[in-house]
């Protein structure tokens, strides 16, 4: 396991910046994208996201979706590289040992560089289920993709079930946070209907967006696990040298004074349909803390939030 940093009761290295966020601690919840600016759709209707023709004639096959994650076996070349599958580099707070039904996050969003069309960069929540070559899971959060061909982030990929006229998966989210500018926040919330066994996507505190059916799972059909929240980066060339420079969260390594850095806070599961309520237990899980690293701060705070992200290639992670 890479190193980590987790603030405990006697270490001070945050304690003024801390003092000074209590004082700025104001966020901005978003619920909008960028093409409303342009009208709405009619309720019975939904949105779906334009493709250019460039994008499908070129990668047919794989147009819509998110890079498979791989088993852990395969070889890395960087040192303490070994966490996740190959190709996949996460910096991120677990939890696990419940019957999870369902799990929350408020989110900062960015817009963080992506160098090559076959990479992303993505913020989310994941509900899992299985062992590590044989699992399940589904995810929510936003994502910075190079060309738009790497990921099942909207409906191209066959199965999820969209049934509101407000959101466009896969759209752009407006407004997003710049840095030491105003932090804009999305609330994510996935929970299972527990008649029907079908996974929901919630955006902000009222909005379903959609589902996955029950008939999709043999793992999920009934609960997960595991609940993961944090940074994902995909490319070829994370766990290598040279490093990819696909940045995580905003590019910047925490700790970042005022929050300038991908920053998540109120994370919630549900065990068994109960209420939302915060993990009974956490640990982290970082790859390559040269590259990404991670801030869980579980002192000093009422709840508690962590801090994550960096740029990839940089003198520290050549």
């Amino acid at each position: 396991m890479a190193p980590t940093k987790v603030l405990k009761r006697n270490e001070t290295i945050l304690k003024e910046e801390l003092d000074i966020k209590k004082m700025k601690d104001v966020t901005i919840p978003i619920t909008s994208q960028l093409w409303q600016r342009s009208g709405n759709c009619p309720e019975g209707t939904i949105l779906i996201r334009r493709i250019q023709n460039k994008f499908l004639n070129n990668n047919d096959h794989a147009y819509g979706r998110k890079k498979p994650s791989e088993p852990r076996y395969q070889e890395t070349t960087l040192e303490n590289a070994t966490n996740s599958p190959v190709n996949h580099s996460v910096s991120e707070v677990i939890t696990e040992g419940y019957s999870y039904s369902g799990a929350q996050v408020d989110m900062k969003v960015w817009t963080p560089y992506v160098e090559k069309e076959d990479e992303y960069s993505t913020s989310r929540v994941v509900i899992k289920n299985g062992g590590a070559y044989d699992f399940e899971l589904v995810e929510t959060g936003w994502a910075a993709d190079g060309s738009r061909t790497t990921g099942c982030f909207d409906l191209t990929c066959p199965g999820f079930v969209q049934v509101n006229h407000k959101i466009a998966l896969g759209a752009a989210i407006y407004p997003v946070t710049k840095p030491y500018g105003l932090p804009y926040v999305i609330t994510v919330h996935i929970y299972k209907d527990p008649e029907t066994n079908n996974w929901w996507v919630r955006y902000g505190n009222y909005i379903d967006i959609g589902y996955w059916p029950s008939e999709l799972f043999e793992l999920l059909k009934f609960q997960g696990v595991e609940v993961k929240w944090g940074g994902e980066v995909y490319s070829t060339r994370v766990k290598t040298h040279p490093h990819t420079a696909t940045a995580m969260g905003n590019g910047q390594t925490p700790p970042a004074i005022f929050d300038n850095c991908g920053t998540m806070s109120r994370m919630r599961v549900e065990q068994n349909h109960g209420p939302l309520m915060m993990p009974e237990w956490t640990d982290v899980n970082v790859d390559e803390y040269r590259c990404y690293d991670i801030l869980y701060i579980v002192d000093y705070v009422a709840d508690p939030v962590f801090f994550y992200g960096g740029p990839g290639r940089s003198p520290w992670c050549p």
